[in-house]
Formats: C-alpha cells, sequence, structure tokens
C-alpha cells in the first residue's frame, strides 16, 4: 500500500516540471521589417569588392563632381561657406620665408680674420723649431681668402743632445741648422663646412679649409763639424707654405684653429769636410768662410703643427637672403 502511494507522488511530480518551465515570462521578439513599406530604414549595403575597398586603401583619387568639395561645405552649413576667390588667390606673389638649406652659421665674405696661434716642429729630430706665429686673412668671397701669416723662431731653436752626443762619441756629425723668422703671402679656400652634433647632446660648427702660398724663411747652419772656426749667419730663402686645417666655432666670430703646414725650401748646411793646409796668404784653409758650408742645398721640408684661434671682424654681419 505504501509503495502505491510513493509511485503517485513521483508521478505528479514528473507532471508538474513542464507547467514551471511554461509559466516563465516570453522574450520581447526582434521587429520585422518592411523594405516595402514607404520611410521604413533600408540596411546599409556592404561595399563591393573594387569600390568600397579601393577607396580605403587610399589610392590618391578623390570625388569630384558639381556638389561636392567646398560646395558641400555651403550646402551643410551657409555660414561657413568660403568667401575666398581662389583664383585670385593663386595668382598673388608668395613672399617666402622659410627655406630648405639653412643659413650658414658663421659668413666670412668681407671679414677679417686674426688667428695668433703656436706651433711646434713635427719632422726634425735634431732641432726642434717651437714658434708663435700671426695670421691674417680677408675673405673675397665666403670661401676664398688672401691673406699673409708669419712665424718667429729666433731664441726658441733647442738642438737635441742626440746630434752632440753623437758627434763627440762616433766623430760623425750630422749638418743641422736654425731659423729666425719665416713670413708668407697665402691663399685659403674653404671646401667645407657645416655642423656636428658632440654626443647627442650638443651641436658645433666647424670648416675645413687648405692654403698654398710662397714667402721667404731665414736660416743659418749650426756649427757641429768645426766649431772652433765656424760661425755662420741668417740668410733669408725662398720658400713655399701648403697647408690645411680645421676650424671649430664656439659662436659666430670665435673659433679654435689645428693647422698642419709645410714650409718648404732650399736650405743651406754645414760642410761636412774640413779643409788641410793654408791658403796663399798663410792662412789655414779651414777658417775661410767660403769653404764652411756645403757646395749643394738641401731640398727641406719644416712640417709645422699649429694651434691657435681666430676673431672674424666685424663681430656681426646682416644677412642678404635672395627674394
Amino acid at each position: 500500500m505504501n509503495q502505491v502511494r510513493v509511485g503517485l507522488l513521483v508521478a505528479a511530480a514528473l507532471l508538474a516540471m513542464p507547467l514551471t518551465a511554461a509559466a516563465q515570462p516570453k522574450k520581447a521578439q526582434p521587429k520585422e521589417i518592411n523594405l516595402d513599406e514607404e520611410g521604413a530604414e533600408k540596411p546599409a549595403e556592404a561595399p563591393t569588392e573594387g569600390e568600397g575597398a579601393g577607396a580605403a586603401e587610399g589610392e590618391g583619387e578623390t570625388p569630384s563632381g558639381e556638389g561636392e568639395g567646398l560646395g558641400d561645405i555651403c550646402k551643410i552649413d551657409p555660414s561657413a561657406c568660403p568667401s575666398i576667390n581662389m583664383d585670385e588667390a593663386a595668382k598673388r606673389d608668395i613672399n617666402a620665408e622659410m627655406y630648405a638649406v639653412q643659413q650658414i652659421y658663421a659668413l666670412r665674405r668681407f671679414r677679417f680674420e686674426i688667428t695668433p696661434y703656436f706651433g711646434i716642429t713635427m719632422n726634425d729630430q735634431f732641432v726642434a723649431h717651437p714658434a708663435p706665429g700671426l695670421g691674417l686673412n680677408f675673405y673675397i668671397t665666403n670661401v676664398l681668402a688672401v691673406g699673409v701669416n708669419g712665424n718667429f723662431y729666433a731664441a726658441l731653436n733647442s738642438p737635441s743632445n742626440f746630434n752632440f752626443q753623437t758627434s763627440r762619441a762616433a766623430r760623425v756629425g750630422i749638418p743641422i741648422t736654425e731659423y729666425a723668422w719665416n713670413a708668407n703671402a697665402n691663399f685659403s679656400y674653404v671646401p667645407a663646412y657645416g655642423k656636428f652634433a658632440g654626443f647627442g647632446d650638443f651641436i658645433f660648427h666647424y670648416d675645413f679649409y687648405v692654403l698654398g702660398g710662397v714667402g721667404a724663411i731665414a736660416t743659418r747652419p749650426i756649427a757641429v763639424v768645426d766649431p772652433d772656426n765656424r760661425t755662420f749667419e741668417y740668410k733669408p730663402r725662398l720658400s713655399f707654405h701648403v697647408g690645411g686645417g680645421l676650424r671649430i666655432f664656439f659662436n659666430r666670430w670665435f673659433a679654435v684653429v689645428a693647422e698642419l703646414s709645410d714650409y718648404i725650401f732650399f736650405d743651406e748646411l754645414e760642410n761636412p769636410g774640413i779643409p788641410i793646409g793654408n791658403d796663399a796668404n798663410g792662412n789655414p784653409k779651414a777658417q775661410d768662410p767660403t769653404t764652411w758650408t756645403a757646395p749643394e742645398t738641401s731640398f727641406t721640408n719644416n712640417v709645422q703643427a699649429q694651434v691657435g684661434f681666430s676673431v672674424f671682424l666685424p663681430f656681426s654681419w646682416e644677412y642678404r637672403l635672395p627674394k
């Protein structure tokens, strides 16, 4: 009897479950659109291949035709309609104020350059020729200049002990000379100028220059072979000047300069031989000044490293730009 009652309760529960699910509220259904009715919104048409896709890729073609461009602005907002006559505006002259090439940092044309410097010998291991010097240039154009420079060597020549000790030990002397002064007239040319970024932190301006000229240098031999009888005087000799250098500007009128110059000349050296005997007057031939120098001159390069600074005058100038 109890089993019959339990079976009836289970059957009643199974019948009640679908009734509970059917009692849930009904969801809103999407509105159906009838495209044939007037005023119905038409869904946006998907772009077809070759039309919308081509415009999105920006092929550079813009739609053109009547009612587009500036006309569209006037249709949308008449108050914002442009009142500019584009044809007349296109014909007017333009006064350009920006140029693709930056202005030169330091103009040189029609300016004087004063360059004091100090030079040291680079290729003479027997006699050092340190010298203070001065250079003056006037720039005819922004890259071409004429000028003069000079070096003062007197009292600063310093023979090395190497030649002295070698002469005493081996009795073999190397002819050496010392210089008094040097002066040249030069042409300078600036083939390149620009600017560098230093360590990515600051910018400095520079220029390269080359020069060439002609002048004179006063030299005399140093008595090494026979110092007891020989004494020499300074004599000027023709010299040629070639060189080049780098200028780094700190501002538009002040720069530091590093230059390498070669002063080329034919030098007169001491005669390595000593004549023996006496002349017709009974005097020793070793005391005859005509026997003190070598019969031939020696081709000499006096390569000199120079470091100094440049001051350009006038300090300021006015750019004149093309119209």
